[in-house]
């Protein structure tokens, strides 16, 4: 895919065919240079504090599939959450989990208007762009937020290799869930794990699928089953023909 780079965001293939959009909030775990590494270690640099491991894997391989747009955040979530809202306490994590960010405590507003104007405003400003784009070309849109969640949380075991969650509107989301249990009904889907819908944490999911009244769905894929290819290309494999089962469900739904 031909991409076009920003300071904070990628777009890659703006104009592809697909009806799915695919945006990636967690892609990155890149610390601009200005910020050093925030008091971390290495190890916690590449943890899922920093990113979303094996997100931006999947959703370009899915991309590559299904010739849909891919928009990518290059920041870490550490600098700034570009899928938390502007008011969100977590916006900026000063605790994740058990690790303590102190280089993010006490932020001067000054450099919290930096990182919103720098790295966030970008980010949802390129989809916008995009989706615009498509709304005036009158091209069918499916907006598709693309996650990664950890194994164990807080020492509770998360069983689900794949969570889906939705926005105010479920009907495409359950159409996703429908056609993975079809394909494997041994599959263990969560339903709105590891997270709850509507709580704060699907700004992208609420901000560019509800507010435009898309169909749309946020898939979380547990990071263990996507850190090497073999799992990245079964998941985007699976992924796609999923979308595509979903999406004639779908239509044919409305049809009646």
């Amino acid at each position: 895919m031909v991409a076009s780079r920003a300071k904070s965001v990628v777009v890659s293939n703006a104009r592809g065919s697909s009806p799915f959009v695919l945006v990636c909030d967690h892609a990155s775990n890149r610390i601009p240079d200005q910020y050093g590494d925030l008091g971390l270690t290495p190890v916690e640099r590449v943890s899922h504090i920093a990113w979303d491991p094996g997100a931006l894997s999947v959703s370009r391989l899915l991309a590559d599939k299904l010739d849909a747009p891919l928009v990518q955040s290059t920041v870490s979530r550490l600098i700034i959450d570009c899928n938390r809202d502007l008011d969100a306490p977590d916006l900026i994590w000063t605790l994740s989990e058990k690790t303590r960010i102190a280089a993010n405590e006490n932020l001067h507003p000054g450099e919290r208007a930096f990182r919103i104007d720098h790295y966030h405003r970008p980010y949802h400003a390129s989809i916008g762009t995009l989706l615009e784009a498509r709304r005036h070309a009158g091209q069918e849109t499916i907006l598709v937020c693309m996650h990664s969640f950890t194994p164990v949380f807080h020492g509770v075991p998360r069983p689900w290799p794949i969570g889906l969650i939705h926005g105010r509107d479920q009907r495409f989301t359950r159409a996703v869930y429908d056609a993975l249990k079809a394909d494997d009904p041994a599959l263990n889907v969560g339903w709105n794990e590891p997270y709850a819908a509507l709580k704060g944490v699907t700004l992208t999911l609420e901000k560019h699928g509800d507010a435009r009244g898309l169909e749309a769905v946020m898939i979380e894929i547990r990071h263990d089953e996507i850190l090497e290819p073999t799992g990245v290309a079964q998941w985007s494999d699976r992924l796609a023909q999923s979308l595509h089962t979903a999406r004639l469900a779908r239509r044919e739904a409305m049809a009646v």
